[in-house]
């Protein structure tokens, strides 16, 4: 007994499914890889992430220990019999900063940038704020404005100072036939 299939040609042409079929699945497959990389990038970033947490609170940490420490050793040198000997150590602390200004130096490096037709009057005592940066504070003078103008510029561009500013200007008078000029201007001294 033959068995019989029906197939009828014309009503059910042959279809070509099988190069659908493969690009399917290597579509899906493409997917799979790049879920299993993004899986794979998403567990490391939670690993650095976490061991950034707990840098971070190994740090704070620290940072609150030495600032125990530190509130302790204040109130340490806050108490009474101790505020004397702080006092005289920050004195003796400025006096030491002072005194590491080499007046020679300075008058050495003015030299290097005062114009010929320019008299430095005076020069005041350096500051040092708390950076350790120096400022000079000086008077000058001279008949016109523009051996002031040149000087202001040699300042600017020496490498040993900094930005000037004006503090105040004075005329000639009759007693003093130059014009004064108040200047401020930042050293670089290495303490």
């Amino acid at each position: 007994m033959a068995i019989r299939v029906p197939i009828n040609l014309a009503s059910e042409p042959f279809r070509r499914d099988r190069p659908l079929f493969i690009a399917s699945i290597a579509a899906c497959l493409t997917l799979v890889v790049t879920l299993g990389l993004e899986i794979n990038t998403i567990a490391r970033e939670r690993r650095q992430a976490a061991s950034t947490r707990a840098g971070i609170a190994r740090v704070n940490g620290q940072l609150r220990t030495i600032g125990s420490e530190q509130s302790k050793l204040d109130g340490t040198l806050r108490r009474p019999e101790n505020s004397e000997v702080l006092e005289r150590s920050v004195f003796l602390n400025e006096l030491i900063e002072r005194k590491s200004i080499s007046w020679t130096r300075i008058f050495a490096d003015l030299e290097k940038v005062l114009p010929y037709n320019l008299r430095l009057v005076s020069v005041r005592l350096p500051e040092v704020n708390s950076q350790n940066q120096v400022f000079l504070d000086m008077v000058v003078s001279a008949k016109d404005v523009a051996p002031v103008l040149d000087f202001l510029r040699k300042l600017e561009a020496s490498p040993q100072f900094g930005p000037t500013s004006f503090v105040n200007a004075l005329p000639p008078s009759q007693t003093d036939p130059f014009f004064r000029y108040h200047v401020t201007v930042s050293y670089a001294q290495k303490l």
